[in-house]
């Protein structure tokens, strides 16, 4: 499933739009002279004297400037058109982002452009890379306990996190009927309640215990774990008996949704590694070289982008699964992210507290781009 980063996708909003990035991930529209039409999308050609673009409402347009139109180049982070670089139409390219502002043209899908701001698409691919790296290093994510305050009880696996938001914490919380990433908008704290599924990005303490929160991103999603009873490709359902309602349930799977596969025998480590977490430590409790360090990393969430992918197609009755899923806006489930293999981990888990899924894979070279769907 793709997962971009907050900060990416208002710097393809505000930064291509002109609009400076302010406190509380907002922007202010830059005051220009108003324009018949405005249209954001990505290049998918070019000649010596137009680009084609694809609008983000999927609409294919010709632009072609004006003779006095001006082009500008945004440099990666830039948010004021005053340290935007003029540059020559030949210097735009296919998947670059354009905002274009001009009149219709004389032709249907044609825009006469009085100017075209550019943000290039390998300055995107850098950025969306070290932001992705810094949500690697230093993020994590759970289910939501409590909230208090300004303070976020978190729950991963058996462990407790307490998450510190401040007056700059960003916050983006998913659409309920929708398992991507790019459809999430600027949420609150006031939004977020226990069961919603959180991944927080921020300075950690030494112990592991406390992180106090630059970005949060957060959602409605439903856990559920239990054993395939029906899988149906054409339709792109499954159902199963979930462990903790006891209710079979038929889910949703689309080709945003991420499917991987844990192998058996990261499986099984997981599996001890869980169970010793859950295992009160004292004279009597059996040791385990390097249980504590594997507690402490051991993040299911954060192994899934380097796990095998999967097709719906792959599943079979019997199959062991862990879900999180959205819920639309009639009720219907929708796989955000499914991993099957759990059988140890389930079997171990009997009478604790199951370990969870965070719908969000955070990863560099494209593995956010999803595991499966259909």
């Amino acid at each position: 499933m793709p997962i971009r980063s907050h900060a990416l996708s208002l710097l393809l909003y505000c930064s291509v739009a002109a609009a400076p990035l302010v406190a509380g991930s907002k922007c202010l529209l830059a005051q220009t002279t108003p324009a018949n039409t405005t249209q954001r999308g990505t290049v998918k050609s070019v000649t010596a004297t137009a680009i084609v673009i694809a609008t983000d409402a999927n609409v294919e347009l010709t632009v072609t400037p004006t003779d006095s139109a001006r082009i500008l180049q945004l440099a990666p982070g830039s948010t004021d058109l005053k340290s935007a670089q003029t540059i020559p139409l030949s210097n735009i390219a296919a998947g670059d982002r354009v905002l274009v502002t001009g009149r219709p043209g004389d032709a249907p899908s044609t825009v006469t452009a009085a100017r075209i701001i550019l943000m290039k698409s390998s300055d995107i691919a850098s950025l969306h890379a070290s932001q992705t790296q810094d949500w690697q290093r230093r993020g994590t994510g759970g289910v939501v306990k409590s909230v208090s305050g300004n303070t976020i009880t978190v729950g991963i696996g058996a462990k407790l996190l307490t998450v510190t938001t401040a007056p700059t914490t960003i916050y983006r919380r998913y659409a309920i009927d929708s398992v991507k990433f790019e459809d999430a908008k600027s949420g609150s704290l006031a939004e977020i309640a226990p069961g919603d599924q959180l991944r927080v990005r921020g300075a950690k303490s030494d112990d592991g215990g406390t992180i106090t929160a630059d970005e949060i991103v957060s959602g409605a999603f439903q856990n559920l774990a239990g054993a395939v009873g029906k899988v149906d490709p054409g339709a792109g359902t499954i159902t199963l008996k979930d462990l903790a309602t006891k209710q079979t349930v038929t889910v949703s799977v689309t080709s945003n949704s991420d499917l991987r596969h844990l192998p058996e025998q990261q499986a099984a480590a997981f599996a001890r590694s869980h169970s010793d977490a859950a295992t009160p430590s004292g004279p009597s409790a059996p040791s385990t070289p390097g249980a504590s360090s594997r507690r402490a990393g051991m993040d299911l969430s954060q192994m899934l982008s380097r796990l095998p992918s999967q097709q719906v197609a792959d599943l079979k009755p019997g199959d062991a699964v862990m879900i999180v899923a959205s819920r639309t806006s009639t009720g219907s489930l929708t796989a955000v992210t499914l991993l099957s293999g759990v059988e140890p981990i389930l079997s171990t888990s009997a009478g604790q507290s199951t370990p969870t899924l965070s719908p969000w894979t955070i990863n560099t070279g494209g593995a956010e781009a999803g595991g499966g769907g259909q």
